[in-house]
């Protein structure tokens, strides 16, 4: 019998909600996986040291480990209205990017899309460029910026629908700048397998994760044990808008908007000195 796949996803519920079939059993013919649950920053790091099979990254790690890890076409989260949020204590940020400048700005991983996209809108929209950044796990981020720990903090996940519970200010939305400024949709997580599983393993692969997701679908209630149970305490109402935010067509299939969106946002980086350039071919799949 063939070993498990070892994948590490994140505990959030858009990441337990595609993968529950998958990982308890009920997708026909599909591998058996062994679980580790981490935070973006943990896997991004376990791609670049070339960890686990299988492996939910933020888009923005692509262009160090794509050399050993392939893009699988589904699983992952794109959508538009999902963007990273910029938080600050103060009313009087609001929509003012430029109060940025020289300020200290907690993010959650600075290989994570949220910091490229942050990035990317701070070169065009803070004049003189922010201050220090310091690099939190995102469940720290807000009350960081609450308790004055940091300035503003970059923001990612459920804390869309909860940062007026710490007193906060969105100052300005990542993805409302990346859609204003491409049209296209927000690349923010990645599922990515090795390359030396061979093409036809990762078909599979890429199989068995659009299989899941479509059985959390048809099925919701099915998946809700397991979602809540990892949801570090989160409100299930929470949970389901992060689910309905973070889970969409491009969830199945990432389609030619998803890739030109990926590719996009590379490429701007890269002319931008912050990442390594893609290859022609850096995103084929198998």
């Amino acid at each position: 019998m063939n070993e498990p796949l070892q994948i590490a996803y994140s505990p959030c519920p858009n990441d337990t909600f595609v993968f529950d079939a998958w990982a308890h059993g009920r997708v026909p013919g599909a591998p058996a996986l062994d679980v580790t649950f981490a935070d973006i920053d943990i896997t991004n790091g376990m791609a670049e040291r070339g960890e686990f099979d299988v492996l939910k990254v933020s888009y923005a790690v692509l262009p160090w480990v794509l050399g050993d890890y392939a893009l699988l076409p589904c699983g992952g989260a794109l959508g538009r209205g999902c963007g990273p949020l910029v938080l600050t204590r103060e009313s009087a940020d609001a929509g003012e990017p430029a109060s940025l400048r020289g300020k200290t700005v907690a993010v959650p991983s600075e290989r994570s899309t949220a910091y490229l996209l942050f990035r990317l809108w701070a070169a065009a929209e803070v004049p003189g460029g922010v201050g220090d950044v310091v690099v939190l796990p995102f469940h720290e981020i807000m009350p960081a910026v609450r308790d004055g720990k940091v300035d503003a903090g970059l923001v990612i996940h459920e804390a869309r629908f909860t940062y007026q519970d710490y007193g906060l200010h969105r100052l300005a939305d990542m993805g409302e700048h990346w859609e204003a400024t491409t049209g296209l949709p927000i690349p923010l997580g990645a599922i990515i397998a090795k390359r030396s599983l061979g093409a036809e393993r990762l078909r599979e692969l890429a199989e068995a994760a659009r299989t899941s997701v479509r059985m959390a679908w048809d099925d919701p209630e099915v998946s809700r044990p397991y979602v809540l149970e990892h949801a570090q305490e989160m409100d299930p109402a929470v949970a389901d808008r992060h689910i309905g935010l973070y889970v969409n067509e491009f969830t199945a299939d990432l389609g030619e908007d998803g890739y030109a969106a990926v590719r996009g946002l590379l490429t701007r980086a890269a002319a931008e000195g912050l990442v390594p350039p893609l290859g022609p071919d850096a995103l084929a799949f198998a």
